[in-house]
């Protein structure tokens, strides 16, 4: 049948036709990309503002209070910063670690607390079995007194059904996520609540790196001898070593305290804060940087002075605001084992006096074991107690004696010497999350960018099945008509 392969040979043509046009037309699909990392993200969760109210109110008579650079955003809302983890885009697998805790203390008796209660390292993970908020767990039982610890117990399951994972790049937000207690959650609650019961919404932000592509294979490298260093001699050094060290690097991390930045940002004074001279958010404090001054290992004198400002405005009237407090380049000076720390203030406290004071001492603290080690003399979260004149700077609203947020500063001492990093909060997210919908239950808003290839996947292969369809159908045809 000379006519049949003939007939053959063009459909065979035309097909190859078609599909060579789709390989032009098309874009290329990218395969699926390799499992990247979580570098950097906060976790915003309240736990259950009556679980807050019960703690805080006359019956447990007790308090909270953060760990590891934990911060508060609202008030009764904790973040927990520094997110790291894995991500995999095919399957939407999703692990993000946090650094910071918080403890709950209450009912008080004799120096011991009925209720004791510690949560840190906060996990998040969802997959294909569910998603849940796990973290490590210090509980004492209500009833019992009995104490109970847990490494990466799940406290709550989360509401992310419907919620595809898959394919996102950059900044991935899940805003409003429901949680529902679990079994081991209750156990750590001290079987306040039982296991069912829902809790506050969280919202998560991280940011997601893809994985890095393979680098070609260095150059094998080539050793070259090299001429030997002379021989030392005994001359002794031109000079002795200054007994005074000058250093122009540091950094000094300091909250003021958490209850004048609720209150600054809170229902009354309903302001904000604005840094600027380079000073940084930190979270949980704020980060005057960089430093110079001297240190003198004799007799562990030390002057370092930062720079940086905060200033703090609430309780706006038209243009003006009641309260408008700038504290500016802070000093810390340490002699005989005792340490001050000195500001700058200017603006109206929250008495609406006025004021324009250079280097006010605002608290004391112990410093008599400061030690360099590293290359840095580092201080960590030194109790920080108001001086009278710190009292005055801010307006009365609290007494002098009052504990005010921890200092932590850092000197380099040798120049080469890393200064601790600020805790990672991650980016601000890339788009909006829409409001969601009024609703008794919260629904969860993933915001983040993704992408997929099937819908162009989906259009060549109707491109190409309509052209083969054609084809077959000529060929029919003239099979019929010979």
């Amino acid at each position: 049948m000379p006519v049949s392969r003939r007939l053959r040979r063009l459909v065979a043509t035309l097909v190859a036709a078609i599909a060579a046009l789709l390989l032009v037309a098309l874009p290329s699909v990218p395969a699926l990309a390799a499992p990247g990392t979580v570098s950097g993200g906060r976790l915003d969760w309240g736990l259950k503002q009556s679980f807050l109210t019960y703690v805080t109110g006359p019956i447990a008579k007790g308090s909270w209070g953060l760990t590891g650079g934990a911060a508060t955003v609202g008030g009764n809302t904790f973040r927990f910063h520094s997110a790291t983890g894995t991500y995999d885009p095919a399957s939407g697998a999703l692990t993000a670690a946090f650094s910071g805790g918080v403890t709950f203390k209450g009912h008080e008796a004799n120096g011991s607390y009925g209720l004791d209660l510690k949560l840190s390292r906060f996990a998040l993970k969802a997959g294909g079995s569910g998603a849940g908020l796990y973290a490590d767990v210090s509980s004492k039982a209500k009833d019992t007194g009995v104490v109970t610890s847990a490494t990466q117990a799940k406290l709550v399951d989360l509401g992310l059904d419907g919620i595809d994972l898959r394919s996102r790049s950059g900044t991935l937000t899940l805003s409003n996520v429901p949680t529902t207690m679990t079994a081991s959650g209750a156990v750590a609650f001290g079987n306040f609540y039982p296991a069912g019961t829902p809790l506050d919404p969280l919202t998560v932000s991280v940011d997601v790196k893809a994985a890095a592509a393979p680098s070609p294979s260095a150059p094998p490298t080539t050793v070259q001898a090299t001429t030997p260093p002379p021989a030392a001699t005994d001359t002794p050094s031109a000079s002795p070593a200054a007994t005074r060290t000058e250093f122009a690097k540091g950094a000094l991390d300091w909250g003021v305290r958490r209850t004048f930045r609720d209150y600054v940002t809170g229902t009354i004074a309903k302001g904000d804060w604005q840094l600027t001279d380079g000073a940084a958010d930190g979270g949980a404090f704020f980060r005057w940087t960089p430093a110079k001054g001297s240190y003198d290992p004799a007799t562990g004198e030390l002057t370092a002075a930062f720079t940086g400002a905060v200033r703090f405005r609430g309780m706006k009237t038209g243009d003006a605001y009641g309260l408008d407090l700038s504290l500016t380049n802070p000093v810390v000076k340490v002699t005989g084992g005792k340490g001050t720390l000195l500001a700058d203030v200017a603006g109206k406290a929250a008495d609406g006096a006025a004021q324009q004071l250079p280097a006010v001492p605002l608290g004391t603290f112990d410093a008599a074991a400061l030690k360099p080690e590293g290359g840095l003399l580092k201080a960590a979260e030194l109790p920080l107690l108001l001086t009278e004149d710190g009292a005055r700077a801010f307006g009365g609203l609290y007494p002098a004696g009052t504990a005010m947020d921890p200092l932590s500063f850092a000197v380099a001492l040798d120049p080469a010497a890393a200064l601790p990093p600020l805790p990672d909060l991650g980016s601000a997210p890339t788009a909006t999350p829409a409001a969601a919908p009024v609703s008794p239950v919260p629904v969860a808003v993933v915001t983040g960018q993704g992408s997929s290839p099937w819908p162009w996947i989906a259009g060549g292969g109707g491109v190409l099945a309509a052209g083969t369809a054609v084809a077959v159908t000529l060929l029919v045809r003239r099979r019929r008509t010979v």
